[in-house]
């Protein structure tokens, strides 16, 4: 007989993303039709360290699909990454009779619930985070809700900076990633998109770009910054420097993660919860629950947190040659 699962946990960590209640809810549900307690951890990691908890119903999270944000809040904890903090974590596991912990953030969250199953605690992670840049699942719940919140903050922009003739330069997030600002960049019609897993040729992808678009008959130039590909104030800078246009800068910053999660994130978070659950009840855990080709698959986590996710450079290809002056010869070469 595997490990029976009467009572769960769960909790949110890292930096929120829109569809996080709908995980939350789905985590819910979903333990209370398979016969089991839920117990929700407020604070993520830290809230597991001091007892932060509230038992949940599924009363408990109606009403809470559309909302962003998460009901349970989330924080980055410096002491769970301590032996110490560990310990007082699973001390309170045992003191609520906790048999398992569904874990929803990011790659720290899911690195966090790694080490944390060394201890002898399960879990099972849902992915979410809108830089969609976790090796183990092709898709992560919120990023398509932050690309439509930046490219409707962008096509707003637009239109005030159309009117003045300017070039903006539009700061998305991502971190160390290029998945958003490459998204957004081709459903904008970005001028030129830089992200960090190309490397820039500034003359080439910002000055030439600039240039050819003006000699095409354009007074308006948007060009879409990952976080992670630099400043957006230095690239302004220098374009300044280079070929006199005074560019204005917009760091669209933590609003891509605020905002009533979208239809895809609201159903995938919805898929998530549920199977996270069901891997409980089915007695699997110490996983990751991800899609692939739009199937939800498991990954044990030890292989999950060893694959990596590259950037898609066919859409970077795309994206160069929907770009005035971009031919496949200068793509393929």
């Amino acid at each position: 007989m595997g490990k029976t699962f009467k009572r769960i946990a769960v909790l949110t960590s890292g930096g929120d993303a829109p569809g996080m209640n709908a995980a939350v809810r789905a985590v819910v549900r979903t333990a209370h039709a398979y016969g089991m307690e839920c117990v929700g951890i407020r604070r993520g990691y830290q809230g597991l360290i001091n007892g932060d908890f509230t038992m949940m119903t599924r009363e408990s999270v109606a009403h809470i699909l559309s909302r962003g944000g998460t009901i349970l809040y989330t924080a980055r904890s410096d002491e769970f990454m301590t032996d110490e903090g560990k310990r007082k974590a699973v001390a309170t596991c045992k003191m609520l009779g906790i048999d398992g912990v569904v874990v929803i953030g990011g790659d720290g969250s899911f690195a966090g619930a790694q080490a944390f199953s060394k201890y002898g605690i399960p879990v099972v992670g849902v992915p979410a985070t809108i830089d969609n840049d976790l090796g183990c699942t092709n898709y992560t719940i919120g990023f398509d809700t932050a690309c439509n919140t930046a490219v409707e903050c962008i096509d707003r922009l637009r239109d005030t900076m159309q009117s003045h003739e300017r070039c903006s330069i539009v700061e998305v997030m991502g971190r160390n990633a290029g998945f958003l600002a490459l998204y957004v960049g081709i459903s904008v019609g970005a001028t030129a998109v830089l992200v960090p897993e190309h490397e820039l040729d500034f003359e080439k992808d910002v000055i030439e770009r600039i240039r050819e678009s003006r000699l095409a008959g354009n007074t308006h130039f948007m060009i879409v910054v990952a976080e992670g590909a630099g400043s957006a104030v230095d690239i302004s800078k220098r374009i300044k420097e280079e070929i006199g246009i005074d560019p204005r800068v917009t760091v669209l910053g933590h609003i891509q993660r605020g905002g009533s999660p979208n239809a895809r994130d609201r159903e995938t978070a919805t898929r998530m919860g549920y199977y996270a659950v069901k891997a409980f009840a089915e007695g699997r855990y110490n996983c990751i629950i991800g899609t692939q080709e739009g199937n939800i698959v498991e990954i044990p986590i030890d292989e999950a947190l060893q694959m990596e996710r590259h950037l898609q450079m066919d859409r970077y290809k795309i994206m160069e040659a929907m770009q005035i002056g971009g031919t496949l010869k200068q793509i393929e070469t």
